[in-house]
């Protein structure tokens, strides 16, 4: 089973050296091969292979750079695997064609592919072309065959190695579930999350709770000169405010879905469509700061891990509009209704619940079928 894992680096100066220039020369060995594969279709209508850009890198565009050996040289290949992959990505999948890097993205990275160690002991990270080994937080201890490790910048200076890590054991079994431990869940934007139990999980809005001191500083830094020194301290201190706001979501999420996956045995969710929920521009933001895709995504791999079981129902199952206890199928609601009565049974409904019991029962009669 591979599980990643993430700790902080405190490299000296002379060593920030020598990471920037591995990212800068991974950002252009990338961005040459993008150009000379886009280059080659266009005029010979040739698709060039990742070991036909291997060949040139080592006998065109090493020998004219020499800076490039200055770098490890499997982190220079290793860009070209993720080209490969990009491309990959656009014609199974319709991922959307590759772009070129900027050293304006706020996160840097390279790959390493081996020849790397970890001393818990020392709390140290050897490098390759490091001569010292980098001060890091090792908080996590872990055991396994290392795999890839990557080297991350961020905006507000900050470096971060991220290792794949391979521990040899196989997925658990899932658990038996039945409906009494099978919890439905319906996420929304006035409370982030609704369970079938009743119980509501309120939305923190990191964002909007920190929307006036972003505008404050960035209405500082558009004052600023381009270019200067007082520029950069001012999108420096945007960038910190970015990465707080960021950093109080993960935690959000890491501690919301850990309680939900420890509790139940099994999980009801719909599937969204949060990319094409996004092009509402009256609710683009406030979507994207619940982060409705890395909530899902935490609950698919925990669920894996904890030997759980994730459900999940289609988009256009009518949850929020159906009965859950008689059936009936209101066509006239609105978004704007929130509380409704049925007019079968007469029962009073809350319509983010009803539609949280109703994606569990969705949910449990679909997996009866598959196990007919």
């Amino acid at each position: 089973m591979l599980k990643a894992y993430k700790y902080r680096l405190y490299p000296s100066e002379s060593q920030s050296e020598i990471l920037m220039k591995h990212i800068g020369a991974c950002r252009f060995t990338y961005n040459w091969a993008l150009e000379q594969k886009n280059k080659a279709y266009e005029v010979n209508k040739e698709h060039l292979s990742r070991f036909e850009l291997q060949h040139r890198l080592v006998h065109d565009l090493k020998p004219n750079n020499e800076w490039l050996k200055e770098v490890n040289s499997q982190s220079l290949l290793n860009t070209l695997i993720n080209l490969e992959s990009a491309f990959t990505r656009f014609f199974r999948e319709k991922k959307g064609f590759p772009n070129f890097k900027s050293r304006k993205n706020s996160v840097q990275s390279f790959q390493i592919p081996q020849h790397y160690s970890v001393d818990f002991e020392t709390n140290t990270i050897k490098l390759p072309k490091l001569k010292q080994p980098i001060k890091a937080k090792l908080h996590r201890k872990f055991e396994g065959t290392l795999k890839t490790a990557t080297v991350s910048r961020t905006s507000t200076g900050k470096y971060y190695l991220i290792i794949l890590i391979d521990d040899g054991k196989e997925l658990p079994v899932k658990q038996f579930f039945e409906d009494r431990t099978t919890l439905g869940i319906d996420v929304g934007l006035t409370n982030f999350a609704i369970l079938s139990n009743g119980e509501k999980i309120n939305n923190p809005k990191h964002l909007r709770n920190s929307m006036d001191r972003m505008k404050i500083l960035q209405k500082r830094m558009s004052k600023k000169q381009s270019g200067s020194k007082n520029r950069n301290k001012s999108r420096h201190n945007v960038a910190k405010l970015h990465e707080k706001i960021r950093n109080q979501r993960n935690d959000f999420l890491h501690k919301t879905t850990s309680k939900l996956i420890s509790e139940n045995q099994a999980i009801a969710v719909e599937s969204l469509n949060v990319s094409g929920m996004l092009k509402n521009h009256c609710l683009a933001q406030a979507i994207s700061d619940v982060s409705w895709s890395e909530f899902f995504r935490q609950l698919e791999y925990k669920a894996d891990w904890y030997r759980k079981t994730l459900l999940k129902i289609g988009q256009f199952e009518p949850s929020s509009k159906l009965c859950n206890v008689c059936g009936f199928h209101n066509n006239k609601m609105t978004l704007k209704d929130r509380d409704w009565c049925c007019p079968e049974c007469n029962t009073e409904h809350d319509r983010d619940i009803n539609a949280a019991i109703n994606v569990k029962k969705f949910a449990l009669q679909n997996q009866n079928l598959l196990n007919i």
